[in-house]
This record gives structure tokens, C-alpha cells and sequence, in this order.
């Protein structure tokens, strides 16, 4: 244990870093804020937690830290972690996968409703005082369609399908299902998505952002939805065209968005999104929990200790596919 040095590349003063600090008092942990902040002593570091500081700080800090073993970053998504010397490098990398879940499901469940029981009719007939009766819809017995069936994904469906929806899910390897899954229905391929969001009245993006998933949902995908169909995205902005969303939402082509990330963010002044009647839009915050900085340097205790300890680390990427 006595060997190995832990960098953690972040604001030394935050609440996160003091609590390590103090909860790994045996380990040599040293703290990095930027290139200036990587000492000799720093350098020597077998292992370094992304936690706050840029992409570019984490490259500088890899190439300087030539006995790196192991990278944590407490994000999900790595589409800001990865670089080809370290894509290309031995270097095992963790992510923050199933820290946030629960939160991210929790929104999808609160645009489901917000379209279903036409909350946004409710507040503006309140602001205007006007007593207005009308029809709304059930969740229950519609159908969600999940697009990228991971970690998140199940959170979801586990809890579609406990309010009585039907839940498909597209995944990379559709053969590749989990033993006591039950909350999907149907498990489609990624050449078979069309297929999959024509049958959907609720089409969910939890996909991590990848060559591969770029773009994914773009002009084919979103003319094969339904008419009623609402879009929620809590994966990454890019993985949908996001001109060809605009301009479904604007031609009433589909219902409506609820939407977390976007291509770019924060999202400018101006954007479309910003006026339009059928749009939930969260900037970036819903996994953003009272407690989700405390859950997520709780996790990487745990991943020290393990990398202390010479156990299995959990949450292994496979850096080549970037998820």
C-alpha cells in the first residue's frame, strides 16, 4: 500500500477532496489543479482520480505520471476522458457508471408524466386563472423504448414497468441479456432501431457518446416515430441530430422533448429550445442530486481501496469502444 500515490486532479479545497483526504490518511494522496500544481512528488503517482479538473489537465497529468496504472473519472461518460495516448495505452480506466442512475431514471419517469398529464397546460392555465378541464393520457399501457441498454437503461425499465408501461430496449449485443431481467419486453439491435421507435410512444436515450452513437437518432429515426411520441434524452446531447429534433418539434412532427444534455453546453443564448412550448429542458442537472458529489467520491473510496488492496476494480471501460 505504503508504494503507491494517488493523484487527484481537482480544487483541493473542495468538501470531496478534504473528506478523502482525511478518510485515506495512510495513503499518499497529493491534489492538482493544473500544470503548475503537478510537482515531482505528483508525478511518481500510480493511480489518478479525474475529478474535477479539464480534459486537458488529465492528458498533462498522464503524460507526466509515466507509473499510472489506473484512471478513475467520476463521470458516466468519457467522451472528455479519453485520448488516444491513453485509448492506446495499458492504463485501465474506471467510470462513475450506476452512481447516478437512479437520479437520471427518476427524470425520465418526470417527462413521461410532464407530457402525459400536460403539466405545462396545468401552470399556464394557473398563472392565467382559468379553469379549464381537458383529457390526459396514462403511462401506464403506453409503450418506452430505451436506446442504449446499459446501466442506466435498467434503471429506467425497472421502473417503466413498475407504473404498468411495456419497455423495449435496443443494445449493441441484443443476445447478451442479464439473467432475471424481466423489465424488458423486447430487446432489439442497432440496426434495427427504426423498427423499435416506430412502436414507441415514449423513445428514451441513455447511450453514451461514441463513434458509433453519433447521431444515431437522426432524420430516419425520428420520421418513423409516432406523431404523439415524446423524446427524452439523459445519455449525450450528440447522440441525436439535434437540427433534425428542431425541426420535428417545430413542425409538430412529434409531441415533444425532454431534454438534459445537448450537443453544446451550456447551451447558448438564443437556442430554440429555449422558446419552445414542447420542450422540458434541464441544463445538465438531473442526476445533480443534494448528495450526488458525496455518492460519487464515495465510489471512488471504494475503487482506492480496491486498487490499494490488489482487488478487481469495478466499472472497467473498454477504452476502444468508449463505454
Amino acid at each position: 500500500m505504503s508504494g503507491e500515490t494517488v493523484l487527484i486532479l481537482a480544487d483541493a479545497k473542495e468538501t470531496q477532496v478534504q473528506s478523502l483526504l482525511k478518510r485515506l490518511s495512510e495513503v499518499k494522496i497529493r491534489v492538482a489543479n493544473s500544470q503548475e500544481e503537478l510537482t515531482e512528488d505528483a508525478k511518481s503517482a500510480t493511480a489518478i482520480c479525474h475529478w474535477s479538473g479539464s480534459r486537458e489537465l488529465l492528458q498533462q497529468a498522464f503524460l507526466a505520471c509515466p507509473k499510472v496504472k489506473w484512471i478513475h473519472t467520476r463521470s458516466a461518460g468519457l467522451e472528455n476522458t479519453l485520448f488516444p495516448e491513453l485509448i492506446n495505452s495499458e492504463v485501465s480506466v474506471t467510470n462513475g457508471t450506476g452512481v447516478f442512475s437512479p437520479a437520471l431514471a427518476e427524470f425520465v419517469l418526470g417527462g413521461i408524466f410532464y407530457f402525459a398529464k400536460d403539466f405545462r397546460r396545468l401552470i399556464r392555465n394557473q398563472i392565467t386563472g382559468r379553469w379549464e378541464q381537458f383529457d390526459v393520457d396514462m403511462a401506464a399501457g403506453s409503450t418506452l423504448g430505451i436506446i442504449g441498454y446499459g446501466d442506466i437503461g435498467r434503471a429506467v425499465a425497472t421502473r417503466a414497468k413498475a407504473i404498468g408501461m411495456k419497455v423495449l430496449a435496443l443494445k449493441r449485443h441484443p443476445e447478451k441479456r442479464a439473467d432475471g431481467d424481466s423489465a424488458v419486453e423486447e430487446v432489439f439491435g442497432p440496426d434495427q432501431r427504426v423498427e423499435m421507435i416506430s412502436k414507441c410512444d415514449y423513445v428514451v436515450v441513455t447511450a453514451p457518446l461514441t463513434p458509433e452513437t453519433r447521431a444515431m437518432i437522426g432524420e430516419a429515426e425520428i420520421a418513423a416515430m409516432k406523431c404523439e411520441a415524446v423524446v427524452i434524452n439523459v445519455g449525450r446531447g450528440a447522440v441525436i441530430d439535434e437540427k433534425a429534433l428542431i425541426r420535428a418539434l417545430r413542425n409538430g412532427k412529434i409531441r415533444g422533448a425532454a431534454l438534459d444534455v445537448f450537443e453544446e453546453e451550456p447551451l447558448p443564448a438564443g437556442h430554440p429550445f429555449y422558446s419552445m412550448q414542447n420542450v422540458l429542458l434541464s441544463p445538465h442537472s438531473t442526476d445533480h442530486t443534494r448528495d450526488w458529489l458525496d455518492n460519487a467520491m464515495e465510489f471512488f473510496v471504494e475503487q482506492c481501496e480496491r486498487f490499494l488492496e490488489g482487488k478487481p476494480l469495478l466499472n472497467v471501460v473498454n477504452k476502444k469502444l468508449g463505454y
